[in-house]
């Protein structure tokens, strides 16, 4: 016969086993990071001052001068590296814009390399999607499609687009989902998450306040269903950056503090 005091002690051994199995259940915590876009009217001293400010450690490289548009010199990109190394800031994502030719694709590769960017984020149409495909699976990084709303037709609007295009290539190639461009294109974000899931390389997290347009307003207060796109992560464990954008021009760092909070609370 078990005592009273040993039967306690077997109970206290059961619940303790229990807890991290019921942690290990749940799902992991989003990790937040940044789109540097957000921050395009600063200096990029400015912009490193204000993340560790915010206190963000992880970002995508999206500032217009370092698109490929007008490609930056490789001692900018060198030198942007410097500076986030020392501000303990990891460039996980290079988003680079449009890749249309063989010069567009070594820069992409050369400067995520740089940049220690896991990830690149763009757009690319046609038979030069396949040369990225072997390119970035040699070097060992992946793309990610970015859908857009624009007032003209764009390649990339729907799911639909960007299941079409990224196919019939290997899992390198994937998807960088914009919520709030996906809403402002009519289409449902929740459902892009649940269709992208295998092939999703980077969210932006960004709310519009209508479809038809790319007016961007603070994080829950649009039609992106931010909450739901968050709950929809979390069931999915997305494991890569969630990276907040804010795209209004004039936006201060007390903007930026609240999105980051507000994403934070629901990550």
């Amino acid at each position: 016969m078990i005592n009273p005091s040993r039967r306690r002690f077997m109970r206290q051994v059961c619940a303790a086993c229990a807890t991290p199995l019921a942690l290990a259940g749940s799902p992991p915590r989003l990790n937040i990071g940044v789109g540097t876009f957000s921050y395009h009217t600063l200096s990029l001293d400015d912009m490193i001052v204000q993340l560790n400010r915010n206190n963000v450690r992880e970002i995508e490289m999206s500032r217009g001068e370092f698109m490929l548009m007008n490609p930056p010199s490789g001692e900018m990109v060198e030198s942007a590296r410097r500076k986030f190394d020392a501000a303990g800031i990891r460039c996980v994502s290079y988003y680079t814009a449009t890749i249309k030719t063989a010069q567009d694709l070594d820069l992409a590769v050369r400067y995520a390399k740089v940049f220690g960017a896991r990830n690149v984020s763009g757009d690319a149409t046609g038979s030069i999607l396949g040369e990225i495909d072997q390119r970035f699976t040699k070097a060992g990084l992946t793309f990610g499609i970015h859908n857009h709303w624009f007032p003209q037709k764009f390649a990339y609007e729907s799911t639909d687009d960007v299941l079409r295009a990224i196919s019939p290539l290997s899992s390198t190639m994937g998807a960088t989902l914009d919520v709030g461009q996906m809403a402002a294109c009519g289409h449902d974000p929740i459902d892009a998450i649940r269709r992208l899931t295998p092939r999703l390389k980077l969210v932006h997290l960004k709310d519009v306040a209508a479809a038809g347009a790319e007016h961007n307003v603070m994080l829950g207060t649009g039609i992106a269903n931010i909450p739901g796109v968050m709950r929809e992560l979390k069931r999915i464990r997305f494991p890569h950056l969630v990276a907040i954008e804010f795209e209004k021009e004039g936006n201060d760092d007390e903007e930026m503090r609240q999105e980051l909070a507000y994403a934070r609370e629901l990550a």
